[in-house]
C-alpha cells in the first residue's frame, strides 16, 4: 500500500458530501472538488484540512502535502498533473487562503 492509501485510510470519511466549494478571499468559488472517482482522495484530504485549520491556510496546505506524500512528489515534478495538489503549493508559496464550503449529499 502506498504511503497516500495509508494516510487516506486516516482521514475522516466523505460519504456525506457531494463536493466542496474552494471560496477566494472575496468569497468567490474558485475550484470546486467533487464527490466522484478519481477526485475522492483529493476531497478527503481537503475536508479533513478544512475541519482541522477552518480554512485551507499555508499551514493546512504544508499539512496537506504531508498527507499527499509521493504524489505531492510527483505533482513538484510535474506541474498540472496534479491540480488539487498544485493548488497546495501555490497557497503554501504565495501564503494565500481558501475557505471552504461543504457540499453535502443528499
Amino acid at each position: 500500500m502506498s504511503e497516500f492509501a495509508a494516510n487516506l485510510k486516516k482521514l475522516p470519511g466523505i460519504s456525506h458530501l457531494a463536493a466542496l466549494n474552494l471560496l477566494d478571499a472575496e468569497g468567490n468559488v474558485v475550484d470546486v472538488i467533487e464527490n466522484k472517482a478519481g477526485s475522492q482522495g483529493s476531497l478527503a484530504v481537503y475536508n479533513h484540512l478544512a475541519q482541522t485549520y477552518g480554512a485551507i491556510t499555508p499551514e493546512a496546505a504544508k499539512k496537506g502535502l504531508e498527507l499527499y506524500a509521493e504524489h505531492a512528489d510527483d505533482a513538484r515534478a510535474n506541474p498540472g498533473k496534479h491540480p488539487n495538489i498544485d493548488r497546495l503549493l501555490t497557497l503554501l508559496a504565495e501564503r494565500r487562503t481558501l475557505r471552504v464550503k461543504h457540499v453535502f449529499a443528499l
